[in-house]
């Protein structure tokens, strides 16, 4: 199964380093019964996609929370075993859940898929992002304007083996 975890760069340092994406439980995201009937469609790819924006907006939070993190978010494509990655049934329809799992066991970096990251221009956005997220929560419009402008941004697709590179260990 393909789920999408949400992380920051130091996250995604860490991980490399560990080798790991969390020793569990792990939030992720994925194409959950959920995500299928409020994205109504049947083509995967859709979907896969909207569990990934998922996991960028999950990504957000976690650089809303560190003012350190360089403001690009960052979302990791890894397959975990069939099973593995459980949705909540009672948050099923909550709508700031749609998506989510939970990996008790953690994952492995080795089993990644590929790694999405915002490119160096949408720093300015995703950092107004960051700062709005707290009032957008709480019904503020305009601040869900600045939210979905880093939304705007398509995260870029990278290699597992370009990891070094995005988290300044590599040439």
């Amino acid at each position: 199964m393909r789920v999408y975890v949400p992380l920051t760069l130091p996250g995604l340092a860490e991980a490399y380093k560990t080798g790991e994406l969390g020793t569990g439980p792990l939030v992720a995201y994925a194409v959950t019964p959920a995500l299928r009937e409020w994205y109504v469609s049947d083509d995967i790819e859709e979907l896969e996609y909207a569990a990934l924006n998922r996991a960028a907006l999950a990504s957000l939070r976690l650089l809303a929370a560190d003012a350190g993190a360089v403001r690009r978010r960052v979302v990791v494509a890894v397959d975990v075993p069939d099973g593995a990655a459980v949705a909540d049934p009672d948050r099923g329809l909550d709508p700031s859940a749609l998506g989510e799992v939970r990996i008790a066991g953690g994952a492995a970096l080795a089993k990644a898929a590929s790694v999405h990251v915002d490119s160096g221009d949408a720093e300015a956005d995703v950092t107004a992002a960051a700062e709005a997220l707290a009032a957008a929560d709480g019904g503020d419009d305009d601040a869900q304007f600045v939210v979905d402008g880093a939304e705007d941004h398509e995260l870029l697709w990278y290699a597992t083996q370009e990891i070094p590179s995005l988290v300044g260990l590599g040439d």
